[in-house]
């Protein structure tokens, strides 16, 4: 297994193919009544059902993860995203209600996006580990060093002196390439 091949199974195109598009049809192919929500429950309901759908055209093949689940879910990831502006679930919640900053449409956008980061991120984990077996420490390291040289300067945070650290810490190296992708690449781009 050469480094063209782990580079072709990491290619824009390739992750599209495999991974991104699927995720951006199932948040086509969900469909809402309303832009906007009356009350907390069917605001919890509508963004459990949409984990649900999500989850079941692109996670697990058909199977429907419990409610609870999925609105744990949702929420989850809802918070982490709107931590980032200084407000949670409920200022989701209050843009819902309003239809303000997109409603929620852009509610549901941010939780496929943010599903869709999560599977690229496996994937790619996934891809690094069928080309860089952990029974052979030279064979990573080379590999890892023609990565890091292919990828140049496109790796936020990684010391290209030294390819031997991220053989040992291959999850560094991935989220550092996906996060270059995130930057970049379209398949990370709105609808």
């Amino acid at each position: 297994m050469s480094i063209q091949a782990l580079l072709s199974d990491v290619s824009e195109r390739v992750i599209s193919q495999r991974v991104a598009i699927m995720h951006d049809e199932a948040r086509l192919a969900y469909r809402l009544r309303a832009n906007t929500v009356k009350t907390w429950p069917e605001f919890e309901d509508t963004i459990a059902g949409y984990v649900q759908h999500h989850y079941a055209r692109c996670v697990t093949g058909g199977g429907r993860i419990d409610r609870s689940q999925a609105a744990g879910r949702a929420k989850e990831i809802i918070n982490q995203q709107y931590r980032r502006q200084g407000g949670d679930a409920r200022s989701a919640f209050r843009d819902c209600q309003d239809g303000v900053n997109g409603g929620l449409r852009q509610v549901l956008d941010l939780l496929c996006d943010s599903i869709k980061e999560e599977a690229i991120q496996f994937y790619c984990r996934e891809v690094f580990d069928r080309y860089l077996p952990p029974d052979d420490w030279q064979r990573q390291k080379d590999m890892v060093a023609q990565f890091i040289r292919h990828c140049g300067v496109a790796l936020p945070g990684i010391d290209r002196s030294d390819p031997g650290r991220y053989a040992r810490d291959l999850e560094t190296l991935v989220t550092a390439f996906v996060n270059s992708l995130k930057s970049t690449s379209t398949i990370f781009r709105k609808l």
